[in-house]
């Protein structure tokens, strides 16, 4: 009976020190993506069933920004040589426009040449409406859109959200200044392990 009791014990112990041995993200949100389906930058639809089974980085940004988009844009320009550098594959950009009606595929296009995309796996979207995208950021990434009565310029969170092969999205960085792009990446690797 003390035998048994030792042996269970201590493959207990096995067990729980192997979990504990697997990288994992810390403080994941794990915040379920409702299914999408919009227009891309090429005139394409493009939607979560085009990034199953792929890890994701997403943003909100819009072309006709005066401050916050295009350090973003830039940023998330560094993160997609950085990823391949390492030579990281199965890794998707998507840029959701939160100016739907001035961002047509054609301006998306140009604004992503600006900053020299690489459009195999970063995908700028647009082809809803503003009320859609408001809800949308509000509801699956807990962030704000917000296009005022007056003026061009929308308000929206600067964040960047890594989403997992499943549409979970697990975590968000700044990417506005001081970005963590070592950590993106770590938490890539680990998303991309399991």
């Amino acid at each position: 009976m003390k035998f048994r009791l030792l042996t269970v014990l201590t493959l207990m112990t096995v067990l729980f020190l192997s979990a504990c041995g697997k990288n994992t993200i810390p403080d994941a949100k794990n915040y379920p993506i409702e299914s999408f389906s919009h227009t891309d930058h090429n005139g394409e639809s493009f939607g979560l069933s085009d990034l199953k089974g792929k890890v994701w980085v997403a943003d909100f940004i819009f072309t006709n920004c005066d401050d916050v988009c295009l350090p973003m844009t830039s940023n998330m320009a560094k993160l997609q040589q950085m990823l391949k550098e390492e030579g990281i594959k199965d890794v998707e950009l998507v840029s959701f426009s939160v100016d739907p009606q001035v961002d047509s595929p054609e301006v998306l296009t140009q604004f992503g040449k600006q900053f020299n995309a690489d459009f195999s796996n970063w995908h700028f979207l647009t082809g809803y409406t503003q009320e859609y995208i408001e809800n949308f950021a509000k509801d699956n990434f807990k962030t704000i859109v917000k296009k005022p009565q007056k003026g061009d310029q929308v308000i929206h969170g600067t964040d960047f959200y890594l989403v997992d092969q499943e549409g979970t999205m697990v975590k968000y960085y700044t990417g506005l200044k001081d970005i963590p792009f070592e950590e993106i990446i770590s938490h890539i690797k680990i998303l991309q392990e399991k």
